[in-house]
């Protein structure tokens, strides 16, 4: 191992020693507060309120497999500066990768997810932010601040949340404003430049309306060196702004309006593709790997920008409530990497780091983008023990996808391949679900779903990176698909 590589692993050990020490001291000073009989009540559980039935309800109460986290845990575990991705193994059975750096994060729960790195295509595990579904991948990554808390739903969800969640489901709830004054600001710097800024403010604007205001910086220094162009960091560095305003209108105890707007924007590097790093026949790194310095003959860059709103109403009537939740969710971003992980080829010497069969490097972004959702939601509030909701769900989703290849062997690296994909999706779901009180100990809950989505996808190739072997455009090619299903679920707690 290179001395830089030694002094970066010792450094890790370091900050891990530092963090332990952190939290021993607080888990004494919290056990300490207890035996003084300051602390809290340890005889009794914490009573703690979720939505996975897409309604308030005691976590020991509901029949499925959830685990959350709140503010607190939320505020340590993202001070490093990190995207979504250090939500991973932080919830049992979680697991988040991307081939994509920050901007497109893939999940997993109980090892149940999708490899696949097109830009749009489906996850079985789906991530609802504030009651809208964010069904792009790149509308996944939107950054971790200012929540309430995060609920997982290990396992098939799709009665009262639909398509895309047979892994399950990640909710984030948004801190959300009242007429109580309040704030916080956090600041955190460490290696490479890393610093991460976050901070809210929220209160009473009127009898009858509150705000709340939340941003988030982020950025880290490049701090890898491409050897190829000379000394000097080029790569690995980023800038990530992202904001939330939300205004809540509570005129009366009947009725009650929260609107949301937020917005994202991050330039930095692609992930950093590095070849022939594994000796082969083992799990072993190769010798002299020095993870501040990569030999590459491509660019990796990243740029997006997104911004989205919603509006949840809610009325409430003798005996049930009615709830409305409208959402537009837009981005746009292109990500380009030199993903054959070194420099020049077989064919074409000089060659590295290793044998580099051929050169691949490519780009794929998404200029247009647009999605809209409306759900309306009946709910029961009697005292009878027969309770039930029912709801009406519509998606639409237009999608525009190009893909880039360039030559790494030219001069300027020019592009030398085009295709284009565009996708129109439309989908509605109609959903109850009925729950029924046998007894002060027994209650049995069941629910049926119906879903019927549309596609409409156009593929057309510009320009072939192979023309030189006679291969041109192909297309455009047409297809059209649609479907219906029907689940079900039925439990007794």
């Amino acid at each position: 191992m290179s001395e830089s590589a030694k002094s970066f692993a010792a450094l890790k050990r370091s900050v891990l020693s530092i963090a332990g020490a952190c939290s021993l001291a607080s888990w004494g000073l919290q056990a300490q507060g207890t035996e003084d009989g300051e602390g809290t009540d340890t005889s009794q559980l914490e009573t703690i309120t979720v939505t996975a039935q897409r309604k308030e309800e005691d976590l020991q109460e509901v029949p499925i497999s959830i685990t959350t986290l709140d503010t607190e845990k939320l505020d340590v575990f993202g001070s490093g500066g990190e995207d979504i991705r250090f939500l991973s193994s932080r919830l049992p059975s979680l697991q988040i990768e991307s081939s994509f750096g920050r901007a497109f994060p893939r999940f997993y729960i109980r090892g149940l997810g999708n490899t696949d790195f097109d830009l749009n295509a489906s996850q079985p595990v789906s991530l609802i932010y504030d009651g809208i579904v964010q069904e792009n991948p790149i509308l996944k990554g939107f950054p971790v601040f200012d929540l309430d808390r995060i609920e997982m739903l290990r396992g098939p969800q799709g009665t009262l949340f639909g398509r895309n969640t047979p892994a399950g489901v990640l909710k984030f709830e948004s801190r959300r404003p009242d007429q109580s004054t309040d704030g916080y600001g956090q600041v955190s710097y460490g290696t490479y430049g890393t610093m991460n800024l976050e901070g809210a403010v929220g209160g009473a604007l009127s009898d009858d309306w509150s705000g709340r205001i939340s941003a988030l910086y982020q950025r880290r220094d490049d701090w890898v060196d491409n050897t190829r162009n000379g000394p000097g960091d080029d790569l690995d560095g980023y800038d990530e702004f992202a904001a939330r305003g939300q205004l809540l209108y509570a005129p009366s105890e009947n009725f009650e309006g929260l609107f949301n707007v937020h917005v994202r924007s991050l330039d930095g590097t692609a992930r950093l593709f590095r070849a022939n790093l594994i000796q082969p026949g083992t799990r072993n790194i190769v010798a002299g790997f020095d993870p501040e310095k990569i030999s590459t003959d491509g660019d990796n860059s990243q740029e997006l920008d997104a911004w989205g709103a919603n509006a949840q109403l809610s009325w409430v009537f003798d005996g049930l409530s009615l709830f409305s939740i409208t959402g537009y969710e837009t981005v746009e971003t292109l990500s380009r990497g030199d993903i054959d992980g070194g420099f020049g080829a077989v064919f074409a010497p000089p060659f590295g780091p290793g044998f580099i069969p051929f050169t691949a490097e490519s780009a794929d972004g998404l200029p247009d983008h647009g999605q809209f959702t409306q759900e309306f939601r009946l709910e029961s509030t009697t005292e009878s023990a027969l309770q039930w909701q029912a709801g009406l769900y519509y998606f639409d989703e237009d999608i525009t996808i190009d893909s880039f290849n360039y030559d790494s062997l030219t001069a300027g690296r020019p592009e030398n391949g085009s295709a284009q994909q565009t996708q129109e999706n439309t989908a509605y779901a109609l959903f109850g679900s009925l729950e029924y009180a046998v007894n002060d100990d027994f209650t049995l809950r069941g629910g049926l779903r119906y879903t019927h989505d549309e596609k409409d996808f156009v593929a057309e190739r510009f320009q072939s990176p192979l023309s030189f072997l006679g291969i041109g455009p192909i297309g455009p090619l047409y297809a059209h698909t649609s479907d219906s299903n029907v689940s079900w679920d039925l439990s007794g707690v």
